[in-house]
């Protein structure tokens, strides 16, 4: 195994290459990933404040970048070292300007205030039962109105509405049985 930097077996598979041409770009590719994956891994760590994932992306992307130019790569100059590095310098720089244009995230906050599938079960529990409620005489909407809706007893609501407390209670139960009805014809069980 030829040490990094040392672009021994590189150069030869290169040269072997060069005069094999059935020698594919995947074995150069192979040795130059062998020789200076952990050199420019280091060197991308740097770059990228020590975030190790974001590193191995970038040095992933810079082999891919070289695999497909392996007819272009000249090793005749010594190490390609400072090509990787250039390359995976500009990985990072791309990256950076990339994520320095979208908009910030916001986190799940705004997440937090849309309506989930049971709150708008009741949303349309609530307008169907508006719509039944429409359908029922005034007396009747009166009168639940407050007794259900404003949650007073059967005593309060004859006192704001100025009847006796039995024709409360007398419209509070036909009303329930008329807005029972009216619930069951929009498809919805009391």
């Amino acid at each position: 195994m030829a040490a990094a930097g040392t672009n021994g077996g590189f150069r030869n598979l290169v040269r072997f290459s060069r005069t094999a041409p059935e020698t594919d770009d995947e074995r150069i590719v192979t040795e130059l990933y062998r020789e200076y994956r952990r050199p420019l891994t280091s060197f991308v760590m740097r770059l990228t404040a020590g975030d190790r994932q974001w590193a191995e992306d970038v040095v992933q992307e810079t082999f891919i970048r070289a695999w497909k130019g392996a007819d272009r790569l000249d090793c005749s100059t010594g190490s390609l070292m400072p090509w990787l590095a250039t390359v995976a310098r500009r990985i990072v720089i791309d990256h950076r300007r990339a994520r320095d244009i979208r908009p910030p995230e916001v986190g799940d906050g705004a997440l937090a205030h849309l309506p989930t599938e049971d709150q708008m079960d009741g949303l349309l529990r609530k307008v169907v039962v508006s719509e039944a409620l429409k359908t029922l005489s005034a007396p009747h909407r009166e009168v639940l109105t407050e007794t259900v809706l404003r949650d007073r007893s059967v005593n309060q609501a004859a006192e704001v509405l100025g009847i006796p407390v039995g024709t409360v209670k007398s419209r509070v139960y036909y009303a329930l049985r008329a807005l029972r009805v009216a619930l069951e014809e929009r498809g919805m069980t009391a």
